[in-house]
């Protein structure tokens, strides 16, 4: 492009030396606030795997049976023993001895090994599990919709915790001998109005491998849809409040393979306090 120059010749435009200087500092420190961004990000995430791994580490050492919380972390990292074992280094065997007890309670090198491997398979897998339980245990918004959580070493039987809520069967005959490592309970209606999308997905990520409760439940639907959409399969789900199913809601159930429970228990304070008495957390020494 050409403008005329103040003696009236014409000129091509150049690129001025100010403007460009202005524009390469702004762009430099844009850089460098998006790299402090992601290093804050990195440092906070690597905070946040620190602790999971203490509480991990903490419960094995901790509880009377370290073979049964080595078993119920596997599982909720969703890793096979031949998985694990391999990232150990180790026999499948070795793991199933430890889970079973055949094996003394593993040592301090062997439980850290343990930890650190399970967390590594959870990197390749993209970290779903680590930032789904830091998710959930640090956002407030999250926390207050929980009534009450409870996670166990002991597996308890889907048979045991229908009877605790003095439940109905609505559906999975089939998994009345599935075990169970504890119970989130919620507050249906503050999840459902304060809780975006991606919070209800990293609520209800946790849950695979205990009993997800709604209360304050008319018929159902809403949460089962929930469920269907964010592709999440709880290891059980209770309703509190309804006198009934919706009828949708027992068919997404029925599809996606989740046992459905009716509790018949009067209100919500008897629900947390049957189950509390009844379901004792990790046991320590």
């Amino acid at each position: 492009m050409v403008n005329p120059d103040t003696n009236g010749t014409n000129r091509t435009n150049k690129p001025n030396f100010f403007t460009n200087h202005k524009y390469n500092k702004n762009l430099f420190k844009n850089t460098r606030q998006t790299k402090n961004m992601q290093q804050q990000t990195t440092e906070e995430y690597a905070i946040e795997k620190h602790k999971l791994a203490r509480k991990i580490a903490g419960e094995i050492v901790l509880t009377q049976k370290p073979g049964e919380a080595i078993r119920k972390w596997r599982n909720i990292f969703k890793t096979s023993q031949r998985e694990l074992a391999d990232e150990m280094n180790l026999m499948p065997s070795v793991i199933s001895d430890y889970e079973s007890g055949r094996r003394k309670s593993p040592g301090t090198a062997m439980i850290k090994k343990t930890v650190n491997s399970l967390l590594k398979i959870d990197n390749k897998k993209g970290n779903i599990i680590t930032k789904e339980f830091n998710g959930l245990y640090s956002n407030k918004t999250l926390t207050d919709a929980i009534l009450d959580i409870r996670e166990t070493t002991k597996p308890y039987t889907l048979e045991n915790i229908i009877k605790y809520v003095k439940g109905t069967l609505i559906c999975g005959e089939d998994e009345v001998k599935k075990p169970l490592y504890g119970y989130t309970i919620i507050d249906s209606i503050k999840a459902i109005i304060e809780l975006s999308p991606k919070e209800l997905v990293k609520l209800y990520g946790m849950t695979t491998e205990r009993a997800l409760i709604f209360t304050k439940i008319e018929r159902g639907r809403s949460p089962l849809i929930a469920i269907k959409v964010t592709n999440i399969k709880p290891g059980a789900i209770i309703f509190h409040g309804p006198k009934e199913v919706d009828k949708l809601a027992e068919r997404i159930a029925k599809v996606e393979g989740i046992p459905l429970i009716l509790s018949r228990l009067e209100t919500t304070d008897e629900l947390i306090s049957s189950l509390r008495t009844n379901i004792q957390p990790t046991q320590t020494t």
